[in-house]
């Protein structure tokens, strides 16, 4: 291949991809969904392979482009007039936190543990899994967060009035994942197992195997999500 058609191949290339990603809408780009990724990844591929393969004429690249892309507008399109389709084509969002209970269930089937999901909640400002009502995964990957009525009320510091309870740490920390006890933190936190032990048995739980989280609050309280919670 001469420099002067693989000059040409890139700018036909370059064009192409970008006259069809403008006609694929933003949506391509802002809402990384299954279908959005294979779609963005197959017009990679194809924008690649016609700019430096020179076994692929320029005229089949270019209609390999146009007729992939045609074929993502048309499911796309499909996806807004047919609900039965959006669900085949992209899914449905699905709830990981209901009621202030954590859906296991749910975590395992979108493939995040805990400690993805706490992350997941900060990076809504959720440092306390005790705060949340309802927690739904996107289908784009995002979480979408509702906090407890409590939580959304006005706070002592909007009403200018000073905060008398002492905290006991400055960021909650877990201290059982999925029926396991993090020793360590427990040890930072200046708490033993038997504190934990009294903790659980005075609501009613016998046995660490049966919480799925739990973690102490800044303020010394523990926040505990038993395992085998099921949608309502």
């Amino acid at each position: 291949m001469s420099v002067a058609e693989l000059l040409l191949r890139l700018s036909i290339a370059f064009i192409t991809l970008l006259v069809l990603t403008r006609i694929m809408g933003r949506k391509e780009i802002s809402q990384m969904t299954y279908f959005n990724f294979v779609s963005a990844i197959s017009i990679g591929t194809l924008g690649a392979s016609l700019a430096i393969e020179p076994s692929l004429s320029i005229r089949n690249g270019v209609i390999a482009l146009v007729g992939w892309s045609a074929f993502t507008i048309f499911l796309g399109i499909m996806d807004i007039k047919s609900r039965k389709a959006r669900l085949a084509i992209v899914g449905q969002p699905i709830i990981l936190i209901q009621k202030g209970k954590i859906m296991e269930g749910a975590l395992r089937k979108v493939r995040l543990d805990i400690d993805s999901l706490n992350s997941l909640l900060r990076k809504k400002n959720v440092f306390n899994i005790s705060e949340v009502e309802y927690a739904m995964f996107e289908t784009d990957g995002t979480l979408s967060v509702m906090k407890k009525e409590s939580q959304q009320s006005v706070t002592k510091s909007d009403m200018k009035i000073q905060q008398t309870i002492p905290h006991f740490s400055t960021s909650s920390m877990a201290v059982i994942s999925d029926g396991k006890i993090n020793r360590e933190n427990l040890k930072d936190l200046n708490l033993d197992e038997n504190w934990l032990d009294r903790q659980l048995r005075s609501v009613g739980v016998n046995s660490v195997v049966d919480v799925f989280y739990a973690e102490v609050q800044k303020d010394g309280t523990l926040y505990i999500d038993n395992k085998h919670d099921n949608l309502q």
